[in-house]
């Protein structure tokens, strides 16, 4: 029998609880329908709640604080061994469509970024570009979010050719010229999107793979529903605000947590404490009365409700075009023999705990994801699993399908067994990383089958929930005497954990 093929389906900055099969204010036929044919992972974690960190241990199978690239502004340095590299010696062909986000936005003579200004945007580059991309043999991408100004690569070009010659006027200053005070409603015509463009370009890429015979990882990279809460119409007004059940803090609930949560409900907090290099922004660590994508204002429970909506509309235009995807995978005869994987970087907040956005908040609106296995007639349908599932085992999980040796470099799991039902777990415990300062935004959490400890670099306060009884993560345990015992063990825990996925590089082979 032929290897399969894997098409790896991914969103961005996308909560958990966004699938409509689970949840019913929302509108998600087609991920419904991946629900319906294969298994959903209601354990799944990310290992660190932003992008090029987790992107690039999708790759490289690698935690961050192991292949390199640590938060955003750092690269995936090129000498990492990546996914792509052992599925070209295993005869497959690989692509990567969207957004990659392994490289920063500012290149520097010892760490040079093709995903950088000015050559970002240097169309006749990027027209030309036939190079490999991190092991990809083919890739297309972007690295806006809606309207950013940072559009420009494949989307740009593909833009053009599609005539849509003032493309610049959908996008910010200076590259573009759209009214900054424009919101929700995003003007850019549906065909010129960038869902669009990927699913175009994906399904391009599965009738070349199928015409010529060829076993293919295929990487479809959407952008959405990343903020800005931007969408086109008609799905900027799909769902009514005041229909929406609009998540909200419980009153006191972070007078236990470590000090910088409480600082982001205050009106005028000072993180200067934390900010150890204050040259790049912190991620998070500023007043969350304020919306801080675009100009800053004032979130009010209007403003709340109405970023949900479009948050949402985001989702089920998304949808549509991963539908697109599936459809053609039907339509070439290639479904039965493809493991499809949906799921996204990291999670989102949308007024959980009081909190928006992302930053060092490890609950599980931002470090739980939405995943979703196919494989007809191999992983089961229709099922739901508690296995706990992290985004660095993707790398290992697809070369056990394909029947590729795993490098040792790799410290995920290898998850195949417990897609296909033969196991119950491949692992105990899940560990997301956040480390966004040198030193005084360094955090690790590890997280089982009930509890939750986050612990943070030189610094005695920390995190403990009981997932089980608080699944909300109101009550934390760290200071609680009648926890000390479990604090223990956790820590114990933690620390065998830690040792536990260290690389080995080679076996042992002689006695010295």
């Amino acid at each position: 029998m032929k290897k399969p093929n894997i098409l790896l389906i991914t969103s961005d900055q996308q909560h958990w609880d966004t699938i409509g099969a689970f949840n019913k204010e929302i509108s998600t036929p087609n991920l419904d329908r991946l629900v319906r044919e294969g298994t959903t992972f209601n354990r799944a974690y990310c290992p660190n709640p932003t992008c090029t960190p987790t992107r690039a241990s999708i790759i490289t199978g690698m935690y961050p604080s192991q292949h390199g690239a640590w938060t955003l502004g750092t690269k995936l340095l090129e000498d990492r061994h990546v996914v792509t590299e052992d599925f070209s010696k295993g005869g497959y062909r690989s692509a990567l469509i969207g957004k990659a986000h392994f490289q920063p936005l500012r290149s520097s003579e010892e760490y040079p970024s093709l995903e950088s200004y000015p050559v970002l945007q240097d169309l006749d580059f990027w027209k030309n570009y036939k190079d490999k991309f991190y092991g990809f043999d083919h890739v297309e991408l972007a690295r806006n979010h809606t309207n950013e100004a940072h559009v420009g690569q494949h989307y740009a070009i593909w833009m053009e050719e599609k005539g849509c010659k003032n493309w610049r006027d959908y996008f910010l200053a200076p590259t573009g010229t759209m009214d900054p005070n424009l919101t929700y409603k995003w003007p850019i015509p549906e065909e010129y999107h960038y869902n669009t463009w990927i699913a175009e370009r994906s399904n391009a890429m599965l009738e070349q793979y199928k015409e010529n015979d060829e076993s293919f990882f295929l990487w479809s990279s959407f952008f959405d529903p990343h903020p800005e809460y931007l969408v086109p119409e008609p799905w900027d007004t799909m769902y009514d605000p005041s229909k929406l059940t609009v998540p909200s803090i419980t009153p006191g609930e972070h007078d236990k947590n470590p000090p910088h949560f409480g600082l982001t409900q205050q009106e005028n907090p000072d993180f200067s404490y934390l900010k150890e290099d204050q040259t790049f922004e912190v991620h998070g660590y500023h007043s969350h009365h304020f919306y801080h994508y675009g100009d800053k204002h004032r979130i009010t429970d209007e403003h709340k409700a109405k970023q949900m909506a479009v948050y949402y509309g985001m989702i089920s235009m998304m949808d549509k075009y991963i539908g697109k995807i599936l459809d053609k995978l039907d339509e070439l005869g290639l479904a039965d023999n493809t493991i499809v994987v949906f799921t996204t970087d990291h999670g989102h907040f949308f007024g959980q705990h009081g909190l928006q956005a992302k930053g060092g908040f490890h609950f599980e609106d931002l470090i739980k994801i939405p995943f979703i296995a196919r494989y007809p007639g191999q992983i089961p349908q229709g099922e739901q699993s508690a296995a706990i599932q992290s985004l660095v085992d993707l790398a290992p999980t697809f070369l056990s399908f394909c029947d590729l040796p795993i490098p040792r470099t790799m410290t995920g799991v290898d998850q195949s067994q417990v897609w296909l039902g033969n196991k119950e777990q491949a692992r105990d415990h899940a560990i997301c990383e956040f480390h966004h300062q040198p030193t005084t935004i360094h955090q690790k959490t590890y997280v089982n089958e009930r509890y939750k400890i986050t612990v943070y670099y030189n610094q005695t306060y920390g995190e403990i929930f009981d997932l089980q009884e608080d699944p909300g993560e109101i009550n934390n345990l760290w200071d609680d005497p009648a926890a000390a015992s479990l604090k223990s063990e956790l820590l114990l825990k933690y620390v065998w954990a830690e040792l536990g996925k260290e690389p080995i590089p080679m076996p042992r082979i002689w006695g010295a």
